[in-house]
């Protein structure tokens, strides 16, 4: 908690929460009966509701019986994908690869895209994430939906070695032409797909295209277990091997999924000079029956894990929140401690280490003064989250995504009282469903890549 604030008028003023802080060692708390003022989109103060009480403001907001969290952080998804929501169910990885999902995809038309990363954009504010990663196709489209919706988003213009070097150099050309767009909300990367999918040439180039531009690298790695000991079999090393070798952990890179790193990998993430991060979205692992990811191997190794759902088609939904709460119990189960993860650093995963994930762990994840103004109020007075001993186990455990009351980014709300400002979400539904049919159908027999890893 700041200092009384200064007078002067504010753009928007948030009263009578109970806000999330970090203390110095990024320990998370609670300060009761905070006001967080906002200014020129980014906090300016997080002061008391008494010393903010007679301030001048564009905009109040009376947060009394609701928690201020900063906005939480999809580190992994393909947003446009909630258009295959439910297409492909109860079946193995490789079948969800090579007879529903590549099929279909084979069909994508830049206005399937749109409507897709517009209903999930819905979706993301609905549920209190102001923050999303991206790794999908015509993602110029998706740039410009992130603009038009509010939101902030990390993207890239995923490729294939298949498509020849016209695909390296299209994700080049999307991260360099869109970065900074929609008034900074909009970063870049470059999105080869995976190590099974992009040979080590191709990795290597991208590594060597990440330190020439000053790119994050966002891949799919060691998805699972199956998946390194194939790489292993086939090539003698593990997939994080793979990166090592083409350079890829000495540039900035977020890896996705991750369940299948091994200790044995262990001394090549220690020895990497870039920024590691891995991304996990644990509900879509537990439909596919890959195991976790090992969540406390990489915290001893400093390596931040953000939270993520991966698309729809995988894992049916977009909730961060549920991502949240399964983080912190297949942990326990894994580790077979159950004072790991504790609620605490469940939030700190979906606050903090998922800001660092996606390369803005200078920009967000925490409400401080200077962070840019994405926040969120939870409703804390229904039924399933009465009565609260433990706020950081409510939250994590009680609360849901349904709870988010108002999504703020950079100090607009989008939300406002469960009422979304920047989407018409039946406008969306009614064209998504005329195009669907033509969207789906696989009779044509082909597919945009084989899964063979």
């Amino acid at each position: 908690m700041t200092a009384p604030v200064a007078p002067g008028p504010a753009d928007l003023v948030i009263s009578g929460c109970t806000a999330l802080v970090h203390d110095a060692a990024e320990h998370v708390g609670f300060a009761e009966d905070a006001a967080i003022v906002v200014r020129d989109s980014v906090i300016a103060e997080v002061t008391t509701a008494a010393a903010a009480r007679d301030l001048a403001a564009a905009e109040r907001l009376d947060a009394r019986g609701q928690a201020a969290l900063p906005g939480l952080i999809n580190c992994h998804t393909h947003a446009p994908m909630v258009a295959l929501r439910g297409i492909a169910e109860d079946v193995p990885v490789e079948e969800w690869f090579n007879d529903h999902v590549w099929p279909i995809e084979a069909n994508l038309q830049a206005r399937d895209v749109e409507l897709g990363a517009r209903l999930a954009c819905a979706e993301l504010i609905r549920g209190g994430v102001t923050t999303f990663a991206d790794h999908y196709f015509a993602m110029d489209t998706v740039a410009d939906v992130v603009a038009e919706t509010g939101l902030r988003a990390l993207l890239g213009q995923a490729y294939f070695s298949s498509q020849g070097p016209a695909g390296r150099a299209a994700s080049l050309d999307f991260a360099l032409r869109r970065a900074g767009d929609a008034d900074g909300r909009v970063t870049t990367c470059l999105a080869p797909h995976a190590p099974y999918t992009v040979d080590d040439a191709d990795l290597a180039a991208t590594a060597e295209l990440a330190r020439e531009h000053g790119l994050l690298v966002h891949l799919h790695a060691a998805e699972s277990r199956a998946q390194t000991e194939h790489s292993v079999a086939r090539h003698g090393v593990t997939p994080i091997e793979v990166l090592r070798r083409a350079g890829l952990l000495d540039v900035d890179v977020l890896i996705a999924h991750g369940t299948g790193i091994l200790e044995s990998d262990a001394a090549a993430l220690r020895a990497a000079t870039g920024r590691v991060a891995v991304a996990s979205a644990p509900r879509g692992y537990l439909k596919f029956a890959w195991g976790p990811t090992p969540v406390r191997l990489l915290a001893d190794l400093g390596i931040p894990v953000g939270l993520a759902t991966d698309g729809a088609a995988s894992n049916n939904s977009l909730d961060v929140w549920e991502s949240m709460a399964l983080t912190a119990l297949v942990q326990k189960s894994a580790t077979g401690d159950p004072r790991w993860l504790t609620s605490r650093q469940a939030l700190h995963h979906a606050t903090l280490q998922s800001a660092r994930a996606v390369g803005l762990g200078e920009r967000i994840g925490s409400l401080a003064p200077g962070r840019r103004a994405d926040i969120v109020l939870v409703d804390l007075t229904g039924p399933h989250t009465q009565p609260v001993h433990d706020l950081a186990a409510t939250l994590v455990h009680s609360a849901r995504s349904g709870d988010v009351r108002t999504t703020i980014v950079d100090g607009r709300v989008l939300m406002r009282d469960r009422e979304l400002l920047t989407v018409d979400v039946p406008a969306v539904t009614r064209e998504l469903a005329r195009r669907l049919p033509a969207l789906v159908a696989r009779g044509h027999g082909g597919r945009i890549q084989e899964y063979d890893a």
